[in-house]
């Protein structure tokens, strides 16, 4: 042999040795103190809590990261065959590093040298891991050492598919996407089954620049690189020329996922944050993969924040116009100028315009993205100058009476309302004015919808649970409940009088006034409810006391600790729309106890369930399944309609094993008052919506009780009410309390609120009467005096009464005055069984 050939030889393998050891070397020295990757093992990534309506839609997301964890066999061959393609092609044969794909990236970065580039990597899926796991993104020869010795011991110790499980779990894709379950969502509102080949490679495309190509300005990046990727596909044999071809052509559309599957909810799913956050901790809220039922109706969170809205800016336009948003200077490029206007919060669901010129009957307004339209001159007839919540300009007689162009104001399309054409619009103004609204199951307590506020992103404060505010006479049925609980009766007059307090220590005499400013004389409990008279109601409360009345605003869980003064009972005292909500609903369940709930169920990541509102068990029941409602039974009594007590309702999540038997559960709730005096409450309330100051709400044409309540100066509007099913509470006011206005009642103000809402509510509902519980005789009165009356009588109702309690000629009428009330008769003379009334502490009152 040739010596140069031997000495050739033997210089290689003296070279290959001093590889071979600094190899070794290197790796005694790059393998001291590596992450542990057996930790891998133990993967449990972060996944986001998702919160479902009662239907199942979804509601909400809570995470740190957003991520569904899609466990590997459920991942569809296309998808794991495009990630293979785009990122490592190899992936299948190789021991964690490529080394041929090293070769060619390091002869890459030499070509490169000087010129600026990063340099490139040629990193494995398996080494990508690594990375995210258990190293940085540093960019070093050091790390890729690390990089390389670990994803060989991950290859010893893993299967490719749980490499792959993951990888695909884990990285990141762009749009606040982790993994890609949740890529597969918000970009396509799609499962990883139903992703087409194109939408596949589009994903597989992501994770070189994942903040990119979602972008609109670099969608035909976004497209090459979704093209190239099915390139590598086709040519690694995973699809076929045509499929390719075709998935070329395909378009790249993404779909928004607030959608129809998603529903609108923002005061209502903050309070579920909190609840969960109190329940588990913030951790676990988070990135511990909950799934939540929560008690949300679609359909009727949708109708309660339209009714609210409207309702709100129905009064503001009332309190006439503050002014525009902004002003523009000058008219030339006025769309690049009105991009540049930021929307005030709240009026994200408009459209923000400028006006571009005035004529007698309408202002032409122009839209950022370039259309232009006409507000005409019926929309702006309430535009009048207002100050301070008080209107000082003249009336609009024509449209430049409103406004003057360069003004940038909101406005909303009238596309397909009462026939108007596509270019019109109505002029709209973010209210001052706030308000909430609660709709509950009295049955359960489940909230079924709420609402607190115009806008949660003007203000997270709900004024639904949070704002406390006085519910002036929405208080007063459970003021005349105590009277009916103490021996009176809904016929049982009162005189409706002059009444004076002294208030001592030099305040003068206390004297509440109705609102009328008039006097009526003996009238019955029924018309004192239905007309909401003051007066009347305050010397009832005298009569009883107030301790009483103390006890019961307790027991219905209006109050905790009601001051016993006699302005209470006009509905002084402070409390929140949920707590009055309650209360009624109560009222209309026969007085058993419930507890307003926001959640029906909490699962696990594992889907076990950990949480469960009603927790009563089931007889003949199987869990967990869909929720079932029960029809309640319905009886007769003579030729009157008397429903029996609705059947306690299943558990959310259960349904009968036999579809033909109803559920047998046991009705725990604490009953916290006689049934039948309530059902005279709930009667006398059905008269405020027949004769009183709700009978807006007979249009409906649904049996409907409620009460109407104002407070002092008109600062708080209140209507409480329900149908036997559905209790609804609403609040409106300012949130730094100020008058509504001198004619403003809870009438003008929530009435038309609670309407809006039950119209939709109830709008295929059957109209099912009140439920009459045992126990009470019904006899026909005039609703005005009281007395009964002879069949055939016009306008006559039936009431109910306690077996003895029947209202005759000789009953008295409730006098009093300053130093005590008591029965007197219709000549003056004490009735006998009065009482002296106790000594009570006196307030402010005067609301109505």
């Amino acid at each position: 042999m040739n010596r140069w050939v031997k000495a050739g030889l033997v210089g290689g393998v003296a070279l290959a040795a001093v590889g071979v050891g600094i190899g070794v070397l290197g790796y005694v020295r790059y393998s001291k103190d590596l992450p542990d990757h057996t930790t891998l093992a133990n993967y449990t990534p972060s996944v986001a809590t998702r919160v479902h309506a009662g239907d199942g839609r979804l509601v909400a997301e809570f995470a740190s990261e957003r991520r569904v964890f899609v466990p590997i066999a459920s991942v569809p061959k296309r998808v794991i065959h495009a990630f293979v393609s785009a990122e490592d092609q190899n992936f299948f044969t190789h021991h964690g590093v490529d080394w041929v794909a090293v070769l060619r990236a390091q002869l890459q970065n030499l070509k490169n040298l000087g010129s600026g580039r990063r340099p490139i990597g040629a990193s494995t899926i398996t080494q990508q891991v690594t990375r995210v796991f258990l190293l940085t993104n540093e960019v070093s020869y050091v790390r890729k050492i690390k990089e390389a010795i670990l994803a060989s011991r991950i290859e010893d110790a893993m299967t490719k598919d749980q490499i792959l499980e993951l990888y695909m779990n884990e990285i990141f894709l762009g749009n606040r996407a982790y993994g890609v379950g949740a890529a597969a969502l918000n970009y396509f509102n799609k499962s990883l089954d139903e992703l087409t080949i194109a939408e596949a490679a589009f994903l597989a495309s992501l994770p070189k620049a994942p903040d990119r190509y979602y972008r609109e300005r670099h969608r035909d990046a976004a497209i090459a690189r979704r093209n190239y990727v099915l390139g590598r596909m086709e040519e690694d044999g995973y699809i076929t020329a045509a499929e390719a071809e075709a998935a070329r052509q395909e378009p790249l559309n993404f779909a928004d996922r607030a959608g129809d599957n998603q529903v609108r909810a923002d005061y209502f799913i903050e309070e579920v944050r909190r609840e969960l956050a109190k329940l588990y901790g913030e951790q676990t809220l988070y990135a511990g993969g909950l799934s939540v039922r929560t008690t949300l109706d679609p359909t009727l969170q949708a109708a309660a924040s339209t009714a609210l809205r409207d309702g709100l800016m129905a009064y503001d336009r009332r309190d006439g116009w503050r002014g525009p948003v902004a002003r523009l200077q000058g008219l030339d490029s006025w769309q690049e100028k009105l991009e540049e206007v930021r929307i005030p919060p709240g009026g994200e669901d408009w459209d923000l315009a400028v006006v571009l010129k005035t004529a007698d009957d309408a202002v032409t307004v122009g839209l950022i993205d370039g259309r232009q339209g006409r507000i005409p001159l019926s929309e702006l007839k309430w535009a009048r100058k207002s100050d301070k919540g008080r209107i000082v300009g003249p009336s609009i007689a024509k449209a430049s009476d409103a406004l003057s162009p360069g003004e940038v104001v909101f406005v909303e399309s009238l596309a397909g309302a009462k026939g108007d054409k596509a270019d019109q619009f109505a002029l709209r103004q973010i209210p001052e004015v706030q308000g909430a609204i609660m709709a509950m199951d009295p049955h359960t307590g489940r909230v079924l919808a709420m609402s607190g506020g115009f806008s949660a992103r003007m203000s997270v404060f709900n004024r639904a649970t949070q704002a406390m505010r006085q519910p002036g006479s929405s208080f007063k049925p459970f003021v005349y409940l105590t009277a009916l609980d103490h021996g009176f009766t809904p016929s049982t007059l009162v005189l409706d009088a002059p009444f004076a307090l002294d208030q001592g220590g030099g305040l003068g005499k206390w004297k509440p006034a109705n609102y009328s400013d008039k006097f009526y004389g003996p009238t019955p409990l029924r018309v004192g409810i239905e007309k909401s008279r003051n007066v009347m109601t305050v010397r009832l409360a005298q009569y009883i006391g107030m301790d009483p009345v103390v006890e019961t605003a307790r027991r219905f869980g209006i109050y905790d600790n009601l001051p016993a003064q006699l302005s209470m009972s006009l509905g002084a005292g402070e409390t929140t729309v949920m707590r009055m909500t309650t209360a009624y609903a109560m009222l209309v369940n026969g007085g058993r106890k419930i507890e307003p709930s926001f959640i029906d169920r909490v699962q696990d990541r594992t889907g076990k369930t950990v949480f469960r509102h009603d927790n009563r068990p089931c007889v003949g029941c199987q869990m967990p399944l869909a929720t079932t409602a029960v029809a309640a039974d319905t009886g007769t009594a003579g030729t009157v309609p008397v429903p029996q007590t609705a059947a306690p309702t299943p558990p959310a999540d259960a349904v009968p094993v036999n579809p033909d038997q109803v559920p047998q559960v046991p009705d725990d709730r604490e009953q916290v008052d006689d049934p039948r005096t309530i059902y005279q409450v709930v009667s006398m309330l059905e008269g405020v919506v027949q004769r009183g100051t709700a009978t807006k709400l007979r249009e409906i044409g649904k049996p409907l009780a409620g009460k109407t309540g104002t407070t002092n100066d008109s600062l708080d509007a209140w209507f409480v009410g329900f149908s036997p099913d559905l209790a609804v509470g609403v609040f409106v006011g300012y949130d730094q309390p100020r008058s509504l206005g001198d004619h403003e009642t809870g009438g003008s103000v929530a009435v038309p609120i609670f309407k809006d809402f039950m119209t939709v509510a109830l709008k295929d509902q059957p109209a099912i009467p009140f439920r009459v519980p045992p126990g009470l005789q019904l006899v026909r009165v005039d609703p005005e005096s009281g007395k009964p009356v002879p069949p055939g009588t016009r306008n006559a109702i039936w009431e109910g009464f306690i077996p003895g309690t029947e209202p005759n000629d000789g009953q008295g009428v409730l006098d009093g005055g300053d130093n005590g009330a008591g029965f007197v008769s219709s000549a003056g003379q004490p009735v006998p069984g009065s009482q002296p009334a106790p000594t009570i502490g006196t307030g402010t009152g005067g609301v109505y």
